[in-house]
Formats: structure tokens, sequence, C-alpha cells
């Protein structure tokens, strides 16, 4: 695969066309949305941060045992997932480039992943079997 380099010239000039207009569109619009769907969850979060706030275990696993603590909370830990690996990659995208970019992406990726399954798995558990 031809890897081709990007140059001021390039970046000045409007009419080059480099990159994938539609991903770079799609990451713009996801970053925003799951922005936009952290602030609003913050409030249940802080609910939930609150209310678990000096109890002991049983009273934590009794609270989001609940489904309508629970199954928003698994839901609010996939959307952080996805915009915590949209803002890895624009750090990334920073400052490395070719073959070890795409290591690094990779890497984020099935870290992301790892983080909401584990997460998600442990509050279906909760949830679902006590």
């Amino acid at each position: 695969m031809r890897e081709t380099v990007v140059t001021r010239e390039m970046i000045a000039n409007p009419k080059t066309k480099y990159g994938r207009a539609k991903a770079s569109t799609r990451h713009f619009f996801t970053q925003r949305v799951t922005g936009a769907i952290n602030i609003v969850f913050l409030g249940f979060l802080l609910f939930v941060v609150l209310r678990l706030a000096g109890q002991d275990r049983t009273d934590m696993v009794a609270v989001l045992g609940n489904g309508l603590v629970g199954l928003p909370l698994a839901a609010l830990l996939v959307v952080v997932t996805v915009h915590m690996r949209n803002g890895m990659r624009d750090t990334l995208e920073d400052y490395f480039h070719g073959d070890l970019y795409r290591l690094l992406m990779l890497l984020n990726t099935l870290f992301c992943i790892l983080i909401a399954v584990a997460g998600v798995a442990a509050l279906l558990k909760l949830v679902f079997w006590g």
C-alpha cells in the first residue's frame, strides 16, 4: 500500500483531496453526539455516585441491580467508551502516522471494546442475576 505524504502546500490548497471525507464527517458527528449524551447522563451519574457514597456492598448491588439504574448505566458506559475512542483517535492523529498510527488505533479500539464489554457484562450480571 502506498502512503501519501501530506505537505503544507496540500493542506493550504482548498482543492486538494486527502483523507476520507465520509469517515471524517462520521467521526465529527459521533464525537459531538456522544459528548452531548455524556452531558445529559452526567446528572444521572452524579445521582448514582451520591446515592452509593458511604454504602456497603449489599446496598451497592441493590442500587446497581435495579434495572432502572443498571441498564442506563450500561448504555452510558458504551457511549463513554465510544467517546473515549474518538478522543484518543484525535490525539493519536496529531502525533503518529503510518503503520505506527494504525497499530496504536487498533490497540486503542481493542482497549475500548474490552472496557465496554467488561463493564456492560458486570452491570448486566448485577441487573439480571444479582
